[in-house]
């Protein structure tokens, strides 16, 4: 027998709209999403390890939800990485990269490793869970700024032009991810970190014969 309401004039009850359901399970998906992924950033970055059970716990949710959205370790890390660098490529912006390249080369070197050091412990989580190429495709849009400022150097003549261009790309990416992880061993002070690596990347991508600057102008 269908249901009527009073006054209907004997017309069924609606019933709740399957598409309102779904609209509101969808909601519920996208915070809890949101959820894991702040929990999953704020754990990892106070330790690498941090399990999927603890990061569940921190989220509110439980793991057969969590693995719901993310069916591994590997690819929550994965969201986690892919998030921090989307939000620190939005916080380049601000850094100027006009003017000499080789102190555009140490102002971008300098904002990035504020940022690597916040998070070297998610990169580092992100370097026992994924393959190595997937990372650097992850900071594909970071790595095109360095390329831009390495080829104006180029063309300015104060970067070598001797080796391949993605290369000296790859010694940038390179240096700054052992920076990060002799950081978190204790063997590179933070706050000597982007001097060290920009007198360092400086002397590396310096045009053969010509004179290496110091890290500052």
């Amino acid at each position: 027998m269908v249901a009527t309401s009073p006054g209907s004039g004997g017309k069924p009850k609606s019933a709740p709209s399957p598409a309102g359901a779904h609209g509101e399970r969808r909601a519920d998906a996208r915070r809890n999403i949101r959820s894991i992924l702040d929990a999953a950033r704020s754990c990892l970055t106070r330790d690498a390890d941090a399990s999927v059970a603890d990061i569940a716990k921190a989220a509110g949710v439980g793991r057969v939800t969590l693995y719901g959205h993310f069916g591994t370790r590997a690819d929550l890390v994965d969201a986690v990485l892919t998030q921090t660098v989307e939000e620190a490529d939005a916080t380049l912006d601000a850094t100027d990269t006009t003017g000499d390249p080789r102190w555009a080369l140490t102002r971008l070197v300098g904002a990035s490793w504020q940022i690597v050091h916040e998070f070297q412990s998610v990169l580092l989580a992100a370097q026992r869970e994924l393959p190595a190429e997937r990372i650097r495709a992850v900071h594909d849009r970071i790595l095109r700024r360095v390329e831009t400022i390495i080829e104006a150097g180029q063309s300015a003549g104060v970067f070598r032009d001797d080796l391949p261009n993605r290369w000296l790309v790859t010694t940038v990416f390179s240096l700054m991810h052992a920076a990060a992880e002799d950081s978190a061993a204790g063997r590179l002070d933070a706050k000597d970190a982007p001097e060290v690596i920009g007198a360092t990347l400086l002397a590396a991508l310096t045009a053969p014969g010509a004179a290496v600057p110091t890290a500052t102008p």
